[in-house]
Parts: structure tokens; C-alpha cells; sequence
């Protein structure tokens, strides 16, 4: 290479040097590379569905029944309706009231249930045990009088229906003579047959009641016998409290009349069908599961009616006079405001003597000691 055109070169790159100079010198200057964007933050995590709460139900009948066992099942329904996916509901039907109640609750607990119903009397004991070896699980026990810190009690008031029933069984006999057939001689059981004979004393004082025992909840053949042998004794309307509809069923093919209890049990024989003493269960179980679900359950005691809305009369047959519905009618509203009292003496027993006073009202102790008849009942209470 030349000497010239080295020279040439050298020239040329300082000149380039004097315009890059001179544009600075004028404030053109290059803009930075633009910083690059940040990264994104991390998503934070959804927050964990809660877990349902797992209730479970210990049913003494079949779901089937008609009756008391499917009202209780309509009762975990409507826990299902009103929870929707913040619970899920599981039940064991036809569990009897011995040691294998205790198995079946223990094993719903073992199944993690947090809320577990035993639906009847005999269910007592075996909740009790269980209750005591499960401090984290609430039990909750129908129809009986034991409570524990983690177990209470809850009852219907289904001695209303009885007397509303009465109501009209009393107005519509003519023979003057009703049946009644028994489950279990326990005092909510005396306690119905004795209303069902007050509300029918309280329009026809010249009835009287007979009682057939069959010593359980659910027996549909026993049932039968009981209601037939009810009917060849006189008594032209029947009652019951038990389960299942053979006592409307038998009254039927007898040709006589009937009522539904615990349930509707008009569709199984309309014609014999007077009426029918209902319980709603679905109100007690959306409160006590709403209770377990937002914290504020706590142990005590239970015992719903009218008030509540857990009893009531339905489909009243069509010939049955108006002034006997509208009879049922005052009770019932009589019952809802708290202006009628069944169970307001006097109150007389088959002995002739008091067992309550002139207007001396019972409280739910005496009610739930009940194991005498009053006057009208015959026979005697069984173990009595």
C-alpha cells in the first residue's frame, strides 16, 4: 500500500470523527436500546375449593316406607336443595335398633362423615357411644332424650297431627268406636294415641279408642293383623303409629276409613283416606346442617310443630263436612300463634282422676313422660 493512500484512508476516518463530534456537539445523540420488558408475575394460585361437608343419615325403615323413614329422606332432599355442592348427603336404610346401629354410625364416621342422624328412639345408646370416641363429629338423635357435647336431640310434635286427626275421626265415626294401632309403647307413642282420643273427644264425647300393639316401627303384616282385628272389635276408622300404609290399605278392603301418617299416603287408597298427619323434616335438618356448616352448632334439644312448620294435616277428604275442616282449621291456627294447647286441663285418666288440673297447662317434661291413657283409651299400656 502507498504511502498516498494510507494518507487517503487516515483523512477520510477523521473527518468521520469531526461529523460524529459535531453532531454531538449539537445535541443529536443515539437513543438507548429500550430496556427490556419484565417478566410477567407468576398467576397466583386459585385458593382449594373447601370439601363438602359428608352427612350421613341412619334410617330405621326402608326409604320406601310411605312413611315415617321417607319423610326423613325428604328431609335430606331438601338439605341437598338448599346446600347444593357444599354438602354431600348419604344414608343406610333399615337399620335396627340393636348393636348393629353402633356399627353402622361408627362406620359412617369412619367413612368421614361430620354430621351423622339417627333417625328413631332405638338409635340412643349406640349414638351416645359413638359420639363419645368422635369429639370432632356432631350427632344429632331423633326422638330421644339423651344429649352429649357433640350429640342433641330433635323431635316433631307429631301429637298435634294426632289431635287434628282426632278432629275428624271424631266427627265422621259411627260406631263410635276408633282403632289405633301401636308400634312401641314408649311416651311419644301414648302420648299420640291419647291426643288422637282428646281431639276426638273434643266434638264426639262418646268414643272410644282401642289399641293393638305389634311391638315395631315397621311391620307391614303385622300391621294388617292389627288393623283387621281393630275392625272385627267395632272400630270403623283407624289410626295408626307405625310406618308403612297396611293400616290405610287394610281399612280399605274392609270398607272402612283410615288416616296416613307421617306421610301422605293418600295415593295408596284414596277412597279409605280421611286425612293425613304429616311431619316435614326438611326444616330441622337445613337448620342443624347450616349450623355444622357456619360454625354455631352447639348440644340441646329440639322439638318442632306446627309453629315451625315440621306438622301438619293434608289432603282432607272431600266428604269431610266443612264444619269439621273448619275445626281443623282453628286448632291448627291455634297451634301456629301459640292461643291453643292440647294438653290444658282437665285432663282426665282412665281412673277417673285428674292427670292435669282445670287450665293447668303441661310442660314438655310432663309430655314427654306420658305412660298412662286417658279416659276413653281402653285396655292397658303395655308394662304399665
Amino acid at each position: 500500500m502507498t504511502d498516498s493512500h494510507t494518507r487517503s484512508l487516515l483523512k477520510a476516518a477523521a473527518l468521520t470523527a469531526l461529523a460524529s463530534a459535531a453532531l454531538v456537539g449539537c445535541g443529536k445523540k443515539e437513543e438507548p436500546a429500550p430496556a427490556p420488558a419484565p417478566a410477567p408475575a407468576a398467576a397466583a394460585p386459585a385458593p382449594a375449593k373447601a370439601e363438602p361437608l359428608k352427612v350421613a343419615f341412619a334410617y330405621v325403615g326402608p326409604v320406601g316406607d310411605g312413611g315415617w323413614t321417607f319423610a326423613h329422606d325428604n328431609g335430606r332432599k331438601a338439605v341437598e336443595k338448599e346446600f347444593g355442592d357444599k354438602v354431600v348427603t348419604s344414608f343406610v336404610e333399615s337399620v335396627p335398633e340393636s348393636a348393629d346401629a353402633e356399627r353402622v354410625i361408627r362406620d359412617m364416621v369412619g367413612q368421614g362423615n361430620k354430621v351423622v342422624f339417627g333417625t328413631t328412639f332405638g338409635y340412643m345408646e349406640s349414638m351416645l357411644k359413638v359420639a363419645a370416641d368422635n369429639a370432632n363429629v356432631k350427632f344429632e338423635h331423633a326422638t330421644g332424650y339423651k344429649t352429649g357435647p357433640n350429640m342433641r336431640i330433635y323431635d316433631s310434635r307429631t301429637y298435634e297431627g294426632a289431635y287434628m286427626a282426632g278432629v275428624i275421626a271424631g266427627g265422621m265415626t259411627k260406631s263410635n268406636t276408633l282403632g289405633v294401632v301401636g308400634s312401641i309403647p314408649i311416651p311419644e307413642v301414648i302420648r299420640n294415641i291419647n291426643s288422637f282420643t282428646l281431639g276426638a273427644q273434643s266434638v264426639n264425647p262418646k268414643v272410644k279408642t282401642k289399641v293393638v300393639w305389634v311391638g315395631e316401627w315397621f311391620n307391614p303384616p303385622k300391621e294388617t293383623e292389627a288393623a283387621t282385628s281393630l275392625v272385627n272389635g267395632g272400630a270403623d276408622i283407624l289410626f295408626q303409629n307405625t310406618d308403612s300404609s297396611a293400616v290405610l290399605q287394610t281399612a280399605g278392603k274392609l270398607g272402612k276409613r283410615a288416616f296416613g301418617w307421617d306421610s301422605d299416603m293418600s295415593k295408596y287408597d284414596e277412597k279409605a283416606h280421611l286425612a293425613s298427619a304429616v311431619i316435614n323434616w326438611g326444616p330441622y335438618y337445613v337448620k342443624a346442617v347450616g349450623d355444622a356448616l357456619n360454625g354455631t352448632w352447639s348440644t340441646g334439644a329440639a322439638w318442632w310443630g306446627v309453629k315451625e312448620g315440621a306438622i301438619d294435616i293434608v289432603s282432607i277428604a272431600a266428604d269431610v263436612p266443612a264444619d269439621l275442616k273448619a275445626k281443623v282449621d282453628t286448632v291448627k291456627a291455634g297451634l301456629k300463634d301459640g292461643s291453643f294447647v292440647i294438653w290444658k286441663g282437665p285432663i282426665v285418666g282412665q281412673d277417673g282422676k285428674d292427670v292435669l288440673a282445670k287450665d293447668a297447662v303441661a310442660d314438655d317434661k310432663f309430655l314427654g313422660g306420658i305412660k298412662f291413657y286417658v279416659k276413653g283409651v281402653e285396655g292397658k299400656v303395655p308394662g304399665g
